[in-house]
């Protein structure tokens, strides 16, 4: 084979013509031919004998051709990305085929070589990492939330008050006239809970069971077109009062709640998972900012296939998660007034930042020689196998050995790049964070920080394995009028 001509275009395009010799194209046409003799039958030769002179004689050679050509085109491939030293990327292209007098062919392939990736500076990088604290008022916010959910609902005799739940019948008028929307038997709200216009439950403060208040309000201005900013008159009843009797906080109530005996211990225990969760954070958006740093310098032309590809994946998992909670995708579209088209330009630059945050890894590991041995991608097949409660055989055929390699690749990378930064702590965050972070990088599923077109093709994969799908979102009901 030669390469006769290759055109380079933008972004790693690139028309090839490939010249393929008499010789390399009769032992493709031969191939082409002991595939189909058990087919062939020929008077006087039993099937699958025909010998294939008789055939060439008889048919001619180009009865072969297009299944010739289908056979050596992958090693036409293979030959440019050997000529070229460039890998490449998306679904090569045949736009012409020239047959010569000669026995040869040429071949022409429009196709996208992968990047020319160079990288700036990615080792002693020093970005700032937050102090992580967990204040007190954020334990009590934690306890209290605690309380909250163990709290009692019993009936009360007395004017009703902020945090109360206030059963009520209500009908909005506006210009004298009622309004579709407007009206609710037996609505139940938590007052205080802000989850009616401002105003209206505060103005249920004070009221009594049986009584009957008129309140007058105004809807926001960015309230539903026909009622923003106009004023409005709901005539309100108080059918029935509940509070909530909230537990003692005391050495009983963390028995009751935790694992522990007493109160200090619970607190010390919210305090520390709470840590835990900011620390993570933390380090979470230590080693993105040090990945950023190394993309901002890097040089690299993207191919459009590329962006386009990992947009198409991040669609598809919005599309899940949003099959999710019980919508169906094309009816949620159609409902938000934004079409799949405009969604996904709008995402389009996070999809070419998460291409070049992978082809940043990739040079690393290139650059470094990092690579995911066969002990470690088997023992992540087995965590994620326990961890998904899925058979491990069934998860191999779902995540291909490939895609574990090289979402470990990635990830190793990353704890690369971790591990040989200078760090630069501002206070006294926990000693070692830099080291832990790297450690979880390495215990975690892959980050959505390290992706391109595979980004999160395993935890996706473990999704379609094992059919997993969130509890269907849930809400509070509520009349349009006062909502």
């Amino acid at each position: 084979m030669n390469i006769k001509n290759c055109e380079r275009k933008e972004k790693g395009e690139a028309v090839v013509t490939i010249e393929i010799n008499s010789d390399e194209f009769e032992s493709a046409i031969i191939k082409a031919f002991n595939k189909n003799r058990n087919r062939i039958s020929v008077p006087g030769f039993r099937k699958g004998k025909v010998p294939w002179t008789m055939v060439k004689k008889l048919y001619g050679a180009a009865t072969f051709h297009a299944e010739a050509l289908e056979l050596i085109y992958p090693e036409a491939l293979k030959f440019v990305v050997a000529e070229t030293g460039q890998d490449l990327v998306g679904h090569p292209e045949l736009t012409d085929v020239d047959m010569k007098d000669d026995g040869s062919v040429d071949v022409t392939i429009n196709v996208i070589f992968y990047p020319d990736v160079k990288l700036g500076g990615y080792k002693g990088l020093s970005v700032a990492k937050n102090v992580v604290e967990v204040p007190e008022d954020e334990i009590d916010a934690e306890v209290e939330g605690m309380r909250e959910r163990n709290a009692r609902i019993e009936k009360a005799d007395r004017p009703a008050a902020k945090g109360d739940i206030a059963i009520i019948d209500y009908q909005g008028f506006v210009d004298g006239e009622p309004f579709m929307g407007g009206q609710s038997d037996n609505f139940e709200i938590a007052i205080g809970s802000g989850k009616l216009i401002p105003g209206f439950e505060d103005s249920l403060i004070g009221m009594e069971v049986g009584e009957e208040r008129d309140i007058n309000l105004t809807f926001p201005d960015d309230y539903h077109e026909h009622l923003a900013g106009a004023p409005v008159l709901f005539k309100v009843k108080l059918n029935e009062l509940r509070e909530k009797i909230l537990p003692e906080l005391d050495d009983e109530f963390a028995v009751d709640v935790s694992e522990f005996d007493t109160l200090d211990e619970y607190r010390a225990d919210i305090g520390k998972r709470l840590g835990k969760a900011k620390q993570d954070a933390a380090d979470e958006a230590y080693e993105n900012d040090l990945i950023d740093m190394v993309v901002g310098s890097m040089e690299a032309e993207v191919p459009e296939f590329m962006i386009a590809e990992q947009n198409e994946i991040a669609f598809s998992r919005v599309k899940r998660q949003i099959s999710a909670y019980g919508m169906d995708p094309d009816e949620y579209f159609k409902t938000s007034g934004i079409t799949p088209e405009e969604f996904k330009d709008s995402t389009r630059a996070d999809s070419e930042h998460q291409v070049r945050i992978w082809l940043a890894l990739e040079k690393i590991a290139e650059l470094e020689g990092i690579e995911a041995s066969p002990e470690d991608i088997e023992n992540e097949y087995v965590k994620i196998a326990a961890s998904a409660g899925i058979d491990i055989e069934k998860l191999k055929e779902t995540v291909s050995q490939e895609k574990m390699t090289e979402e470990l690749k990635l990830r190793y990378a990353k704890k690369f790049l971790v591990d040989n930064a200078a760090g630069n702590e501002t206070g006294d965050a926990t000693e070692g964070a830099v080291d832990n972070a790297a450690d979880d990088a390495t215990d975690d599923e892959t980050d959505n920080e390290t992706g391109d077109a595979t980004e999160g093709a395993v935890d996706n994969a473990v999704d379609d394995a094992t059919d997993i799908e969130t509890d269907n979102a849930t809400g509070d009901a509520s009349t349009d009028g006062a909502t």
